[in-house]
């Protein structure tokens, strides 16, 4: 597995002490800093006076749980979060994807996979985050997004995005992987509260998919998660 070429530091959030002294040996051989504490609430102190690349979050742990202080830490950053669970059932996915997660792992886990989504992750967040500042296009296979001229190049021709199009795809490709929910595209893209109309939503979408896919049948590129939302394909 190719290793991180600059110095990253993450944040482990697990009571389970010897785990997070593991993940932290595990990690430093990757180029990657980690510092760790054993609860939520000591770890949203950390997060106020440490600037952090990712965030490993264990569900069950004692007073407030992975999922209350995921939603806490969402109110404020949009770090990457990579959420461990006990628990075996996709409810609780479901759930852990839907209040914020940008990936999870089942306990009992092999390191070397853990290990490898979290430098998948870091990598994909440092990437937006520098193209956010110098306003590079995005490219993927087949696929370009440029940020001047707010159009895309895709083998079916190049297109001219008007202003919704262009943000609800940018916000799904930032998110690369991510599933995203109907209401968080919602009021990321029309920037008010959510109102159980998904026409909008699902209009735009089918817009997109015709000047973006290969075949709008089949998506490639924003594949529909069935009872959630939309993903930009991690593959890309």
């Amino acid at each position: 597995m190719e290793r991180l070429k600059l110095d990253y530091n993450i944040l482990v959030i697990d009571d389970d002490k010897e785990l997070c002294a593991l993940i932290k040996q595990s990690v430093t051989k990757e180029n990657i800093s980690a510092e760790h504490c054993y609860s939520g609430a000591d770890g949203l102190i950390l997060l106020e006076k440490n600037d952090y690349h990712l965030i490993v979050l264990d569900v069950m742990m004692p007073g407030m749980d992975g999922f209350q202080t995921m939603k806490k830490i969402r109110k404020q950053s949009s770090i990457p979060i990579l959420m461990l669970t006990s628990k075996n059932d996709s409810m609780s996915k479901v759930h852990g994807l839907r209040s914020g997660a940008d990936d999870y792992l089942t306990k009992p886990f092999d390191m070397e996979e853990l290990i490898a989504r979290i430098i998948s992750l870091i990598r994909r967040y440092t990437r937006f985050n520098f193209v956010d500042n110098h306003s590079q296009p995005l490219t993927y296979k087949g696929l370009t997004i440029d940020f001047d001229s707010r159009s895309v190049i895709t083998q079916n021709g190049t297109f001219e995005l008007p202003r919704k199009e262009f943000d609800l795809l940018l916000f799904c490709a930032k998110n690369q992987g991510r599933i995203l929910t109907k209401q968080q595209i919602y009021e990321e893209v029309w920037g008010e509260s959510y109102v159980y109309d998904d026409s909008n939503i699902m209009a735009i979408i089918s817009r997109l998919r015709k000047k973006i896919e290969p075949d709008s049948g089949t998506p490639f590129y924003i594949q529909t998660v069935k009872g959630i939302g939309y993903r930009f394909n991690k593959e890309v």
